[in-house]
């Protein structure tokens, strides 16, 4: 591959630059490396374009109360929730009590029980990562975002002693999920890059867009640990940027959750219906906070929530979950139509 310099992309473009180096710098040109102190970009990068998406109440409300420190808030809340499932999801065994106590006053608080110092380093540091997707919301993902996430949230934890695990970096050593094989790690870089450019490219994304992001991420597994985690925060991200109301994967949801994953390419119902029950439950919050939100045109589930909901009790009391059918989630699709 040939690379310009910052002087030959701006005279290509007719920019400052300084802008130029700022878009390298925040990775906003795919492709562009640092040498030394001079950065190389692709002699076919394009200029990044400027975002026009007017921030919804939602994320308005999530930057006035986090740059406020508002207790009691929808970014309060927010924090604590989507921190204490997205970690419970992975292992981590501080309880959601616990989680709040962390996040309101710094301490972990008074505990007869042993705690793993991971845990509670991994949900501080997720409690950063939130704040940066809502400051990067608007953003368009780039691999240097994505990197940048992955070394907020590993920082100062035991992996990053491990001379193997690569942290803010793609994995050294191939990794399985679920037990199923992921992208070896030399083609982590080649498929991530071929990933963001196509969902970038879509220039009005869809919700199923964004699913179909979040799943291809989990089946490249670029990092060595920490995949779910920052793949849920890309979607969380991704909601706020194109006016979706966003959700947070609780535990009852958590087996649902991994099915639609492995069934994503076959039936896109499972993950998509999991997915939009979660998002029922964020739309109450907003809510009870009396925040705006736009009805997706989609489709109107208010109707479906009770029947959505015996499915899931229905599954969750049954130990054969995979048992419950696609007929039974057949109108996600009818009403997608």
């Amino acid at each position: 591959m040939d690379y310009i310099s910052v002087s030959e992309f701006a005279a290509k473009y007719g920019i400052p630059e300084r802008t130029v180096r700022n878009y390298c710098a925040t990775g906003k040109i795919e492709g562009a490396f640092l040498v030394g102190k001079t950065w190389n970009i692709p002699t076919d990068a394009f200029l990044p374009r400027r975002a026009k998406f007017k921030a919804t109440p939602l994320l308005n409300a999530l930057r006035e109360q986090k740059e406020a420190k508002l207790a009691g808030s929808i970014y309060h809340r927010t924090q604590i929730d989507l921190t204490y499932n997205s970690n419970h999801i992975e292992g981590s065994r501080l309880t959601h009590d616990q989680t709040r106590y962390i996040f309101e006053t710094n301490t972990i608080g008074v505990t007869d029980q042993s705690v793993n110092v991971d845990d509670i380093i991994e949900t501080t540091n997720h409690f950063r990562c939130i704040d940066l997707i809502i400051d990067k919301a608007q953003e368009k993902v780039s691999e240097a975002f994505v990197k940048e996430l992955h070394r907020i949230l590993k920082s100062g934890t035991s992996d990053s002693r491990k001379d193997w695990f690569a942290v803010g970096d793609y994995k050294r050593l191939p990794n399985e999920v679920g037990g199923r094989e992921t992208t070896p790690p030399e083609e982590v870089h080649r498929a991530m890059k071929a990933l963001l450019r196509e969902y970038n490219a879509k220039k009005a994304k869809t919700f199923e867009d964004v699913l179909d992001l979040h799943q291809r991420f989990e089946a490249i597994h670029p990092f060595q640990d920490g995949n779910g985690r920052v793949g849920r925060l890309l979607m969380f991200k991704e909601c706020l940027a194109n006016g979706f109301v966003p959700f947070i994967i609780t535990d009852e949801l958590k087996m649902f959750y991994y099915r639609g994953l492995q069934q994503w390419p076959q039936v896109k119902e499972y993950l998509l219906d999991t997915c939009l029950t979660a998002q029922d439950n964020y739309k109450a919050l907003l809510d009870y906070f009396k925040i705006k939100y736009k009805p997706k045109k989609f489709f109107d589930r208010t109707e479906e929530r009770s029947s959505l909901r015996e499915i899931h009790e229905m599954a969750k009391s049954n130990a054969q979950c995979a048992a419950v059918t696609i007929s039974s989630m057949k109108f996600t699709k009818e009403r997608l139509m």
